[in-house]
């Protein structure tokens, strides 16, 4: 054992003279100036990447679940930010431009599409029943006896689109179709009708390949260019969501700023290559799917919240509006040319819709003179018996626009089976032996 050493009495410890490189009272002043250093240059330091992927590997992923689960890759220098929108593009952007396949090998395409037990899907099976390459997943959100429905019908189709990705995520398509379950609606493509079929039958599956995300819509009203306005305070009857997008954006995306402006095409339908979707993890979407179940907002308002954050998630940008003439062309096989043909096609649709409009008046007021006059208001008596000359001008200015329009269209979708004329179009190299 060693003995207990015994402490001298007399030892006194060397004592250090503390020299002070600047005087005391100066501590709290450089301590000021140090932190106000930090908060004024911080927004011009790099932001580093965070992953997805390496926080799976790392375990965290329960950690950061609800945390910065939304965070989609870090963001690049300053300089190229946009102010007015606060949209900052990727520095590591995980989307990247697909690779078409060789000329005249096919796609595979599911269309998914949510419905109620009442609404009548036949035009499915009926169009594309018979199809090798096209699958319906059609979702009951009603019926939990249904072979497919959601797991809680919340949302509008968000639940929907989310379960089905969720589902099929290591066995997707080649194109993803998400729309609704009505053939024809006000907000499908008009020059294709209003047609659903028509717009899954010309829907161009090398462009969805090519951009990995395409909103089925190519009219820009409403939705475009500058739509939806995170953080307004005063509530728009017309987009009752806005005021609570800014909170809902910092719940799904909290490590992304809030833009100033949100836009795409509405209402929410859009086709998604498999490579795009399986760009992000899987974990992403179940953290979206868990978010839209616990949410506090109504079925409606949590819908039409990620009506405009569809983009985001797919692309990376607040703002995705792509040129109405390039998305006909490319993305349909609609081309009539450029900007300058397409804007002139629909002045003269617009010109026809308006006289259509007069005409019905002045054939409605004619029929009440004829039929019910005592019906007829002061102002209308005042104005006098409609001249039958002018419903008939009227008429015949409608044929010959409609004969017009019905030309320009047919020479379009002519054009549009060329994929030269495709290319060139939406502005793409194009070599001859490519396809579309």
């Amino acid at each position: 054992m060693f003995g207990a050493v015994k402490k001298d009495p007399h030892y006194q410890p060397t004592m250090f003279k503390q020299v002070m490189l600047f005087p005391r009272k100066l501590i709290p002043i450089l301590s000021f100036l140090t932190l106000g250093f930090i908060v004024w240059f911080k927004p011009l330091l790099p932001v580093p990447t965070i992953g997805w992927s390496s926080v799976l590997e790392s375990g965290l992923a329960q950690i950061l679940l609800g945390q910065d689960t939304g965070k989609q890759k870090a963001i690049v220098a300053p300089e190229h930010d946009d102010p007015q929108t606060n949209s900052r593009p990727m520095m590591n952007n995980p989307f990247q431009p697909g690779m078409v396949k060789p000329v005249g090998m096919p796609y595979t395409k599911t269309l998914v599409t949510p419905r109620t037990s009442s609404e009548d899907v036949s035009w499915i099976r009926e169009n594309f029943g018979g199809s090798d390459f096209i699958k319906a997943a059609i979702y009951t959100v009603d019926d939990v006896n249904a072979e497919l429905h959601p797991p809680k019908n919340k949302g509008h189709e968000v639940m929907v689109y989310l379960t089905y990705i969720i589902d099929h995520f290591h066995n997707l398509s080649d194109i993803n179709i998400f729309m609704h379950s009505h053939r024809f609606a006000w907000h499908n493509n008009e020059l294709l009708d209003s047609d659903s079929v028509q717009m899954i039958s010309r829907l161009s599956a090398e462009r969805v390949q090519r951009e990995g995300f395409m909103n089925m819509r190519c009219s820009w009203g409403p939705g475009c260019p500058s739509w939806m306005h995170p953080g307004n305070v005063e509530e728009d009857i017309n987009k009752q969501e806005e005021t609570v997008l800014a909170k809902s954006w910092s719940e799904l995306f909290p490590l992304d700023p809030v833009p100033n402006v949100l836009a795409q095409p509405c209402c929410a339908q859009f086709a998604i290559s498999r490579d795009r979707i399986q760009s992000l993890p899987l974990a992403r979407y179940v953290f979206y799917r868990d978010w839209l179940s616990k949410t506090s907002l109504s079925d409606d308002i949590s819908g039409r919240v990620w009506e405009y954050v569809w983009q985001f998630v797919f692309t990376g940008k607040p703002i995705v509006c792509p040129a109405e003439h390039v998305c006909y062309c490319d993305g349909f096989g609609v081309c009539f040319g450029g900007a300058e043909k397409y804007e002139e096609f629909r002045a003269m649709e617009k010109e026809r819709s308006m006289l259509q409009e007069e005409e019905n008046g002045h054939r409605a007021l004619s029929q009440k003179w004829e039929s019910t006059p005592e019906l007829l208001t002061d102002e209308e008596k005042a104005q006098g018996r409609p001249d039958v000359e002018k419903g008939r001008q009227l008429q015949e200015k409608i044929n010959e626009l409609v004969a017009w329009c019905d030309k320009k269209k047919q020479e379009a979708k002519e054009q549009g089976d060329v994929a030269m004329y495709r290319a060139r179009e939406a502005g793409r190299e194009w070599s001859p032996g490519d396809g579309f």
